[in-house]
């Protein structure tokens, strides 16, 4: 019996990020189907970055910490609808408006697993941890981290990030 997550559809994409075809996300080819997926680069006020710890449970970088907020796009969302919806169940933000940041591609990443669009996001919010809602099916646990400690981390233990870590350090940290 299929769950509910490999029911989605998920919209498939050129490499020009024209839509040209939908699957379900069980059957999907991660050598040849390139997807569309969204981020959120979260900040406080402080210049401190959200990052989440990902569920043990997820098969795509279980345990690992990544963005904010991430999500996959699926039939009738567009990126922006993706956000909003994966912000609000992920961390519980309703409300905060989020500006349009870069686009990314995997497409031309050395040994990538997954070919993806990564439309991110970009928003600043002073919320304390503890305030956020988080939906535990997905996130383990969230912490506020400095620029110094995401690069310190990264120098000795690039593994406890998501695999793209290297990627946003170069958009968004080392400008």
């Amino acid at each position: 019996m299929e769950n509910e997550c490999e029911k989605e559809v998920i919209i498939i994409v050129d490499k020009d990020d024209n839509v040209i075809a939908y699957k379900k996300r069980g059957d999907l080819d991660s050598k040849k189907d390139i997807y569309r997926v969204t981020g959120l680069w979260l900040t406080n006020s402080k210049k401190e970055i959200l990052f989440v710890q990902r569920s043990f449970n997820l098969k795509h970088n279980p345990g690992k910490w990544g963005p904010a907020v991430s999500g996959t796009v699926t039939k009738g969302e567009t990126y922006e609808d993706n956000i909003y919806k994966e912000a609000e169940e992920e961390i519980g933000i309703k409300g905060l408006r989020f500006k349009l940041g870069p686009k990314y591609s995997t497409l031309k990443r050395p040994n990538v697993k997954y070919l993806h669009f990564t439309q991110w996001f970009l928003a600043e919010i002073d919320k304390e941890i503890d305030d956020f809602e988080l939906q535990k099916e997905e996130v383990e646990q969230i912490k506020w981290f400095s620029e110094e400690e995401v690069l310190k981390i990264f120098k000795e233990n690039p593994d406890f990030f998501s695999s793209g870590i290297f990627y946003w350090i170069k958009l968004f940290i080392n400008k």
